[in-house]
């Protein structure tokens, strides 16, 4: 499982990197005309973070074997997916009804940072 996660979080690393590209280059002008720029940025940098987050948790895993430890990864996510996911798309469509999606995302978030240190400290 441990290495799942490593991967998931590297390939949204990579999508990160990719849609933060796209952001600043083909959609800057669009993004700026629409005040949104802020707003992509911001889904950029919690996926970016939460790839991160990803690869760490799976290279913790090796250490801290508990359960705590896996639904940490799957809520961080369904937390890139629900929060940054909700941002892009509210960028792309200006459906601005999508920001009440977000806080949902943000919400695993939180449970996963909470689930990772449940679940380290369990496995001691």
């Amino acid at each position: 499982m441990h290495k799942l996660f490593i991967i998931i979080g590297a390939v949204s690393g990579a999508v990160s990197v990719i849609l933060g590209a796209f952001g600043a280059h083909a959609l800057q002008d669009t993004l700026t005309a629409t005040g949104r720029m802020e707003t992509y940025e911001t889904a950029v940098k919690y996926q970016m973070y939460h790839s991160l987050a990803l690869i760490l948790l799976g290279i913790m895993m090796a250490q801290f074997d508990h359960k705590f430890m896996q639904f940490s990864g799957y809520s961080f996510l369904m937390g890139i997916i629900i929060f940054s996911g909700s941002l892009y798309l509210l960028c792309a469509t200006g459906i601005t009804k999508l920001g009440a999606i977000t806080p949902i995302g943000g919400i695993f978030l939180i449970a996963a940072w909470i689930l990772l240190a449940i679940g380290v400290g369990k496995s001691l």
